[in-house]
């Protein structure tokens, strides 16, 4: 198997903490609590929708606010830059939000993909476009992330697959059993190094 020669990260979650409330969201918009919140918004028309996408930009706003760097990614990152691995994000979160978030916690990307850029995960667009930026095969590129959407999305697009756990009860994880690899935590950098085929 050839060497990962480029990750693309999800954002919140993964990267940065903010804390999100999906649930709180959920019911602030008054939907089932099982439901993809983008996906229902997108569905719905007229003044629900837009009542809708304020409750989301004031979340996703007071989130990003009090976003913190996730332990351990800092040190990630610096690893990937001395192996010269390319880097990108792909988040459902908007880009004003997504920036807000990348400048509260000291992050620089020189590729990032939100939702206003084009078809959201798990739709495997954002991958595939990055792919050909860099002019990279999918499977010279990782995915990690810590959601169902994020491993779906790679696997469409032909990326490797890292689904990051964060300790969290693997049996309330779907999605999981079909990634390649599960991440507990960034302090497993040798190990998920050797995973991409490159040295600790």
């Amino acid at each position: 198997m050839n060497s990962v020669k480029g990750v693309v990260f999800d954002l919140d979650g993964t990267l940065v903490d903010s804390s999100l409330d999906f649930d709180a969201m959920r019911r602030d918009m008054g939907l089932a609590l099982d439901s993809s919140i983008l996906e229902e918004v997108e569905r719905m028309g007229g003044i629900r929708a837009e009542r809708c996408r304020k409750v989301l930009e004031r979340h996703e706003l007071e989130g990003a606010r009090r976003a913190v760097l996730i332990e351990g990614v800092a040190s990630f990152l610096q690893h990937l830059d001395f192996h010269g691995i390319r880097k990108a994000i792909v988040t459902r979160n908007s880009r004003p939000m997504a920036e807000l978030m990348l400048s509260q916690c000291g992050l620089r990307f020189d590729w990032m993909i939100t939702r206003e850029d084009g078809p959201a995960k798990p739709d495997p667009w954002s991958i595939l476009s990055i792919c050909e930026g860099w002019m990279l095969r999918p499977d010279q590129v990782a995915m990690v992330g810590d959601f169902r959407f994020d491993i779906e999305c790679g696997i469409a697009a032909g990326a490797r697959t890292v689904f990051f756990t964060r300790g969290r009860d693997h049996r309330s994880l779907p999605g999981l059993e079909k990634a390649d690899y599960a991440l507990e935590s960034f302090s497993q950098t040798k190990e998920l190094l050797a995973g991409f085929g490159l040295p600790g």
